[in-house]
């Protein structure tokens, strides 16, 4: 694949994985490029951090709409424009509507702190750590219109540890989120990803991992 797949970022606070995103492109890792960042929130540290970088950004304050589907039918616009070829939301606070996800079939992709289907939606680690389970991690997804119900691409797994809090799990996990976000765009990139119904593959597959995890560790 010789021409670049052409992203579309969409973010609505600080921008971190919108950052690794960018430091992946710079250091020619990703066979990819951001031409264009939209944020619904006018104090997004994400457009910051796109001036910062060159990167076209506009705002498309969703309070300025009277409905949910006339805000996503002008960022759709907006994007299209752009010529996007993969919408990549990262850290999008909006639930989207079927507007759309019919105009990006297959092609909008979200990134969750959580095991999905496990804790959707927000205030994941804490969620997790209330419950009591022992691994966590992050969950790269198709969009679908619903909340964190798309079909799973890749998934990264983090332990539990006996002292988190959910400041340190959500940081732990964060390093994970710019390892595998940046992978799944690549994935596209080399146009691998394919998906029937819920399933995605990915063409050729790489080597499955075969460890085991276990937490609290087994005794020897």
């Amino acid at each position: 694949m010789t021409d670049k797949l052409r992203l579309g970022i969409l973010a609505s606070g600080g921008g971190t994985n919108l950052q690794s995103i960018i430091d992946h492109c710079a250091a020619n890792s990703l066979d990819a490029e951001i031409v264009t960042v939209i944020s619904n929130n006018p104090d997004a540290g994400a457009l910051a951090r796109a001036s910062n970088a060159g990167i076209p950004a506009q705002i498309i304050n969703h309070r300025d709409f009277s409905t949910r589907d006339e805000f996503d039918r002008t960022v759709v616009s907006a994007l299209q424009s752009a010529q996007v070829e993969l919408v990549v939301l990262a850290g999008f606070m909006r639930i989207i509507t079927d507007t759309f996800v019919t105009a990006f079939p297959n092609r909008i992709i979200n990134i969750h702190p959580a095991l999905l289907p496990a804790f959707p939606g927000l205030n994941v680690q804490r969620k997790a750590i209330e419950y009591g389970v022992r691994f966590s991690g992050c969950t790269v997804h198709l969009v679908d219109g619903g909340v964190d119900t798309g079909p799973i691409i890749m998934q990264a797994v983090v332990p539990v540890l006996t002292d988190d809090n959910e400041d340190t799990l959500a940081a732990r996990i964060l390093v994970q989120e710019h390892k595998i976000y940046p992978r799944v765009i690549q994935l596209f990139a080399e146009n691998r990803v394919k998906v029937t119904g819920r399933h995605v593959y990915i063409d050729p597959a790489p080597q499955a991992a075969s460890g085991v995890l276990v937490n609290p560790a087994l005794d020897d």
